[in-house]
């Protein structure tokens, strides 16, 4: 979507060739550095800027709802094999329970063997406890309970109409499969969402112009409200989280996209204008619509991308998992706290029933925290707000893990289930051109 629309499409690159600056990748970048630019020399017009990035943000988010649902539904109807549906829903969600516990054991060893906090004796109780209310409220308020029941929504538009993901994903589903089960009845219906789908797929193509737009305001509010230097004060913390993140993605993802046959940093470079756009806006949200396309041209099935992209945004999280083990311990250094092995096996069965359900949003990573912190009373919650100045940088760094880890998951499930054209992949990773896959693409890139 963002690729096509914006010049990378390879009917646009031909008319546009030489012109760098037509790409999305290169206008986002130039955004983003313009945002930090105006941020760090004038804060206060920085700040300013915030509208820019929370509108392009709504924008998207606008149409992630119909995008998915018409994705899923159209993908499981045309199935027409509901044990198909379940065979790849079972796989995915093994993949993500093996790959995010993995994610969380290595945050907990990095923390050990690092340990970024300690040094800094800090007594719990001179920490300001309201500067994290909010979030503690918001974990507070959560539980496995809750969080299933929030899964059905209230009527059947409801979840389409309030974009909740999980609740958009629950009722595609639903409605493939009856659409699968009445069969040729069904047809009138699936003409229709086709259609609806070109005219939704083409609505994101206009969107992704704003892009450059939404980059630029939000970095130069994240640096102008913040400030580079709100950085220096808890360095350590954020390169440890940093580099712990880029080992994940080059070792451990690494490791699984060779044995998936391809490599960690051809899918990078292939997704570089999405990987800008989540940098610039802190939020996988704003390129899901776009890596489903991109997806699918890197000749994955349709209903493969249609149920493991949308479902990883909520359950595939591996670097808001390696972020709650590192900052959890983390504060426990700070504060003079010293877990058992107990008690630190204890968090990690914790945090991995917690971290399910956060949306990739900024702030819910935080928000995630709280709620396993409030269930492990050892560590103190109000030790949070040693991190909350810096959260929104470390923000920055899940997104960007969590896009890639999500990337990575959709291609191996596919590969799993006989579902990947590797003739396509291959031409993808290596940068060639690659022809449309279906009617969808072929109407975008007009």
């Amino acid at each position: 979507m963002g690729i096509a629309q914006a010049g990378e499409h390879p009917e646009t690159d031909k008319k546009r060739a030489g012109s760098w600056y037509t790409h999305l990748y290169a206008q986002v970048l130039i955004a983003i550095v313009a945002g930090v630019t105006l941020g760090a020399l004038a804060p206060a017009t920085g700040e300013a800027m915030k509208p820019l990035g929370d509108a392009f943000i709504r924008l998207v988010k606008m149409i992630i709802a119909p995008v998915i649902f018409l994705t899923i539904v159209t993908g499981i109807a045309g199935m027409r094999e509901l044990g198909g549906v379940g065979r790849v829903a079972g796989k995915a969600f093994a993949y993500f329970i093996t790959v995010s516990t993995l994610a969380l054991i290595v945050g907990l060893i990095v923390a050990n063997v690092v340990r970024p906090g300690e040094g800094m004796n800090i007594d719990p109780a001179s920490l300001d406890l309201s500067k994290v209310a909010n979030y503690a409220t918001q974990a507070h308020d959560s539980s496995i309970t809750g969080f299933l029941i929030e899964i059905i929504p209230t009527t059947l538009v409801a979840a389409v109409a309030d974009g909740h993901i999980l609740q958009v994903l629950f009722v595609s589903i639903l409605f493939g499969i009856a659409l699968t089960m009445i069969g040729d009845k069904a047809q009138p219906l699936m003409t229709l969402f086709d259609s609806a789908t070109h005219a939704v797929f083409k609505l994101v193509s206009i969107l992704m112009y704003a892009a450059p737009i939404g980059a630029f305001g939000a970095m130069a509010f994240t640096i102008g409200k913040y400030g580079v230097g709100a950085l220096a004060n808890l360095a350590g913390l954020v390169a440890t989280f940093y580099l712990t993140s880029l080992l994940f993605v080059l070792i451990v993802l690494g490791a699984i996209a060779r044995l998936a046959g391809f490599r960690i940093l051809r899918l990078i470079a292939y997704l570089k204008s999405e990987l800008l756009l989540v940098l610039g806006t802190s939020s996988s949200e704003t390129a899901l619509p776009s890596l489903i396309e991109k997806m699918e041209r890197a000749g994955c099935g349709k209903t493969i991308v249609g149920l493991v992209v949308p479902t990883g945004y909520s359950f595939n999280l591996d670097s808001t998992n390696i972020y709650m083990t590192l900052a959890a311990l983390f504060i426990a250094q700070a504060t003079g706290v010293d877990l058992s092995l107990g008690e630190q096996v204890a968090l990690l069965l914790v945090a991995m029933i917690s971290s399910k359900g956060a949306a990739g949003v900024t702030g819910a990573g935080f928000i995630t925290l709280a709620a396993t912190l409030s269930i492990v009373p050892s560590v103190p919650v109000a030790g949070m707000a040693l991190i909350l100045g810096v959260d929104r940088f470390m923000s920055e760094c899940r997104s960007l893990t969590n896009f890639v880890g999500n990337a990575v998951a959709t291609i191996v499930v596919a590969a799993w289930e006989g579902k990947l054209d590797r003739v396509r992949l291959n031409a993808a990773m290596a940068g060639e051109d690659l022809p449309p896959t279906s009617d969808v693409e072929a109407i975008i890139a007009d």
